[in-house]
C-alpha cells in the first residue's frame, strides 16, 4: 500500500552548525548519521558549514577522516560517497576549551571568517554533545565573547543534551545559568525520544481522531502503563550509571515526556508555546508525595547475574567502576496520580530497567471493563482486557485489543487485536530519531523540546523518590535475575490495586 504524498518541507536557513564533543560517541552514533540522512533527503541548508570543536593538534582533514570512519560504522542506511563527501567537505576543525578562555576569542574570529566565506549570514547553532558538567562553562564562554547574542538579523541557538541536572536544585541552577546568557526560545533541550515517529504520533492519535478524544479521561480509562525496558546491562558506563541510577536516568526525561503527551490537555493551537505549556501544566499537576508515600508507591531493584537471551551477564555490583556495596537501582517502578479533572483517580504506572528479558518501549492505555450482566446466562465468566497500546521500540505500532465472539452455536468471547505497523504502510528510510530534532533546531521550531518549567516540574515529581530511596539505603532494594521481568515487588505494586502489568512479548 502506498501512502499519501507529503508536502514539501521548509528549507532551513543558511547556518553554521558548531559541535562541541565532535569526536565523541554521541556525535558518531547519532548526530553525524542524522546530518547525513538530512543531506541525503536534501533537508540541509544550501549554505551550510560544520565546525567541529576538536582537541589540540587535530586538522580539519583529520577530523573529516574521523567523522567518515564513524559514519561508515553507525549510518542507518548505505553511505553514498557523493552525499558523504558533500557533507564532510564543509567540516572545519577549530580548537576551543572553556578552561582556556582565550581559545573562545580565537573561535569567534575564525568562525566569523568562515561565516563570511560560506555565506551563512551569522546564523549559528551550537550543539553541546558533551558531558553535562561542560554545558554551563561552554555556554558562559560563548556568551562572554558575544557568540550567543542575537542582533535581530541572525539567530543563535543552543542545543543541550539530557540529563538536564541530577535533581531539582541542579536543574534550576543549570536553567538559571543558561537563561542569564540566552532567552528561553534560544535553548533547545534535546530528548531523543521525542524524535521517534510513534512518540510524535501520540499527539496526532489523540487530537486528530474523533473516536479517541471523547473517551480519553477518567470515565473510560482505568489506568495507564508506561514501560521502557532494556536487555542490555550497564556495560562500560559503570561510573556514570552508579552515580545516576534508573530513576534519574530515565524517568524525569524519557518517561515523563511520554506521560505528558498522553495526559496533557488539548492545546488551543499546534504551536510550540501552547503545546509546551500544556505539557508543563500536566507535569506540575502530578500529586506531590511525602517520602513515606514515595516508598509505598515505588519499587527499586538491582540485577543479579543471569542469562539475557544467549548471553551471560554478571552481577551489577561486579561491573567495572561500580561500587561493590552499591545501592544504585537498575530497575525502577513508580505509581503516580495527576490532580486534575481529566485524570482524577486514574493511576499512572511507570517502569524502566536494565538487564531484562525483553527490549520494549510502549504506552498501554487500559480502558475500564464493560459491564457484562447481559451475558450472565452464557458460559462467559470474564472478558479480555481492553487496551490501546502504542509501541515505540522495537516495533513502531498501534494495537487495539478488544473482545469478539468465537465462532460457534454458543456465546463465547476471546480477546483479539487489530495492529497497525508503521513499516507496513510508510516506506520510510531507516533513521536515528535525531533527524526531526536537528531539522527542527535549524528551522526554529522548538515544539519537541523541553522548556525550563517542564524540566523543573519533572524533577520536582521524582524528588520524593530520590530522597526516600537515599535514606532507605539497602532497605527495600530488591534483587532480580538478569533476563527476568524484574523484581516480584513490581508486580506486587499493581496487585495491591487489583491490577497487573501488561505482559510483554
Amino acid at each position: 500500500m502506498t501512502h499519501p504524498r507529503q508536502p514539501q518541507h521548509q528549507k532551513p536557513d543558511a547556518c553554521a552548525f558548531v559541535i562541541f564533543g565532535v569526536t565523541g560517541d554521541l556525535t558518531h552514533r547519532l548526530v553525524l548519521p542524522s546530518l547525513y540522512n538530512l543531506a541525503a533527503s536534501h533537508l540541509l541548508p544550501d549554505r551550510f558549514c560544520i565546525v567541529g570543536i576538536a582537541r589540540k593538534g587535530m586538522s580539519s582533514e583529520q577530523l573529516r577522516d574521523n567523522l567518515m570512519e564513524g559514519l561508515r560504522k553507525y549510518a542507518t542506511r548505505p553511505v553514498e560517497d557523493e552525499v558523504a563527501q558533500r557533507l564532510l567537505q564543509c567540516v572545519t576543525a577549530i580548537e576551543a576549551d572553556p578552561s582556556e578562555p582565550d581559545s573562545f576569542d580565537q573561535l569567534k574570529a575564525r568562525l566569523e571568517k568562515l561565516e563570511a566565506a560560506r555565506e551563512t549570514h551569522g546564523n549559528r547553532l551550537f550543539y553541546l554533545a558533551t558531558p553535562p558538567s561542560a554545558f554551563a562553562p561552554i555556554a558562559q564562554q560563548l556568551g562572554r565573547v558575544g557568540l550567543l547574542k542575537e542582533d535581530g538579523k541572525a539567530w543563535r541557538r543552543l542545543v543541550v543534551e539530557k540529563p538536564f541536572g541530577t535533581d531539582l536544585a541542579s536543574a534550576k541552577k543549570l536553567n538559571d545559568q543558561l537563561l542569564e546568557l540566552v532567552t528561553e526560545h534560544q535553548i533547545y533541550r534535546i530528548d531523543h525520544y521525542l524524535g521517534k515517529e510513534t512518540v510524535q504520533n501520540i499527539l496526532v492519535l489523540r487530537f486528530a481522531n474523533g473516536m479517541f478524544e471523547p473517551i480519553w479521561n477518567r470515565h473510560h480509562i482505568d489506568h495507564v502503563q508506561i514501560t521502557v525496558e532494556e536487555k542490555l546491562g550497564v556495560g562500560t558506563r559503570g561510573s556514570f550509571y552508579d552515580a545516576t541510577g534508573a530513576l534519574r536516568d530515565m524517568v524525569p526525561n524519557h518517561l515523563f515526556q511520554l506521560l505528558s503527551l498522553v495526559a496533557m490537555e488539548p492545546p488551543a493551537r499546534f504551536d510550540a508555546h501552547t503545546v509546551r505549556s500544556e505539557k508543563a501544566e500536566v507535569l506540575s499537576a502530578i500529586q506531590p508525595l511525602t517520602e513515606q508515600e514515595a516508598l509505598q508507591n515505588s519499587v527499586r531493584g538491582q540485577y543479579k547475574a543471569g542469562m539475557v537471551g544467549d548471553a551471560e551477564l554478571a552481577d551489577y555490583r561486579k561491573t567495572k567502576d561500580v561500587r561493590p556495596d552499591s545501592t544504585t537501582e537498575t530497575y525502577a517502578a513508580i505509581k503516580l496520580t495527576i490532580d486534575n479533572w481529566r485524570w482524577a483517580g486514574v493511576p499512572f504506572y511507570l517502569r524502566t530497567g536494565k538487564a531484562l528479558g525483553a527490549k520494549r518501549t510502549e504506552v498501554a492505555i487500559k480502558f475500564r471493563q464493560a459491564p457484562f450482566a447481559m451475558f450472565s446466562c452464557t458460559p462467559i465468566d470474564t472478558l479480555a482486557e481492553n487496551y490501546l497500546v502504542i509501541g515505540i521500540e522495537p516495533t513502531q505500532s498501534i494495537t487495539l485489543q478488544f473482545n469478539t465472539k468465537i465462532p460457534g452455536p454458543t456465546i463465547r468471547t476471546d480477546g483479539v487485536q487489530m495492529k497497525f505497523n508503521y513499516k507496513d504502510y510508510f516506506q520510510a528510510e531507516p533513521a536515528t530519531g535525531y533527524e526531526t530534532l536537528i531539522y527542527d533546531c535549524m528551522i526554529g521550531d522548538n515544539i519537541l523540546f523541553q522548556r525550563a518549567d517542564s524540566v523543573e516540574a519533572g524533577w520536582k515529581a521524582v524528588e520524593p523518590f530520590i530522597e526516600a530511596w537515599k535514606k532507605a539505603g539497602r532497605d527495600g532494594l530488591h534483587g532480580y535475575e538478569a533476563g527476568s521481568e524484574g523484581p516480584q515487588a513490581a508486580a506486587d505494586l499493581l496487585a495491591r490495586d487489583g491490577r497487573s502489568w501488561r505482559k510483554l512479548a
